[in-house]
C-alpha cells in the first residue's frame, strides 16, 4: 500500500451559501489513495458525493485544502491547466449518461480524442476494440437516443477510458438503470479500471455497487469515514 497515496485528498472543504448561513458540504476531507485502487464512497443525497467528484475532477474548486493525482497539485493549476490536465488525465461517467445526442455512437467515443488533439490510426484501433469489448461495434453509427439505458451507459464508460486516463470518477452510473443491467454495467466497469489497473472512484446508493470496490467509505457531515466490508452486507 502506497503511504503516500497516488491519489491524495488533503483537507478538502467546501460550503455553499445558504440564506444567511454557508452549509459546509465538505469538512477537512482527507483522503489517500494506492495506485490501482477502487473506492467507493457511500453517502445520502445532498451529502456532498457528486461535489467530492468535482473537485478532484476541477471541475469546480474547494475552499481550502489539495487534491494531489500523481504528483501534481491539480488545486495549483490554473483553469486553463485544469482543463487539460482534466481531458487527458480523468475520466468521467455520469448517471445519466451525458452522451451528445447529435453525434453517432462512435462519434461520442473518439470525442475524448479528438479534444486531446486528434485520432492516430492506433487510437482508431484501441477504440474499435474497446466498442468490441461493450458489444456495440455494430452500433457505431447509431445515435444515443437509439440506445436502451444500459447501451449508452456502456458507450459512456468506454469514451471514459478511451484516452487512457489515470483514474475514472463514477458519478451513480448504476442509478438510472434496472437491476440486472446495472450489474452488468458494474462488471464492464470493473473490467475497464481496476481489473486494468486504472483508479476508480465510484458514488453511490448502491451497497451492491459499492461492494465492487477495495475500500468503502460513507460521507457523513462533511467527514469521509471508513466502513468494513461487513457493514455492506443486507
Amino acid at each position: 500500500m502506497d503511504r503516500d497515496g497516488f491519489i491524495r485528498l488533503e483537507r478538502l472543504c467546501k460550503g455553499y451559501p445558504e440564506g444567511d448561513r454557508i452549509r459546509h458540504v465538505l469538512q477537512d476531507t482527507t483522503l489517500h489513495i494506492s495506485k490501482g485502487e477502487a473506492v467507493a464512497i457511500l453517502g445520502r443525497s445532498g451529502s456532498g458525493k457528486t461535489t467530492l467528484l468535482n473537485l478532484i475532477s476541477a471541475i469546480d474548486r474547494a475552499d481550502c485544502g489539495e487534491v494531489w493525482l500523481d504528483g501534481t497539485n491539480i488545486t495549483s493549476l490554473n483553469d486553463h491547466e485544469q482543463t487539460l490536465f482534466r481531458r487527458s488525465k480523468i475520466g468521467f461517467i455520469f448517471q445519466f449518461f451525458n452522451l451528445i445526442p447529435t453525434l453517432t455512437v462512435w462519434e461520442n467515443l473518439v470525442l475524448p480524442l479528438e479534444l486531446n488533439g486528434g485520432v492516430s490510426p492506433d487510437d482508431h484501433r484501441r477504440a474499435e476494440e474497446t466498442l468490441q469489448a461493450t458489444g456495440l461495434l455494430d452500433r457505431r453509427e447509431v445515435f444515443p437516443d437509439r440506445l436502451s439505458g444500459g447501451e449508452q451507459q456502456r458507450v459512456a464508460i468506454a469514451r471514459a477510458i478511451i484516452h487512457d486516463p489515470l483514474v475514472v470518477l463514477a458519478d451513480e452510473p448504476t442509478g438510472n438503470l434496472d437491476e440486472e443491467t446495472g450489474r452488468q454495467v458494474l462488471d464492464l466497469l470493473d473490467r475497464f479500471t481496476r481489473k486494468a489497473g486504472k483508479n476508480l472512484i465510484l458514488v453511490t446508493h448502491s451497497l451492491e455497487a459499492a461492494s465492487y470496490a477495495d475500500r468503502v467509505f460513507a460521507l457523513r457531515d462533511g467527514h469521509l469515514v471508513e466502513m468494513g466490508k461487513k457493514q455492506l452486507e443486507r
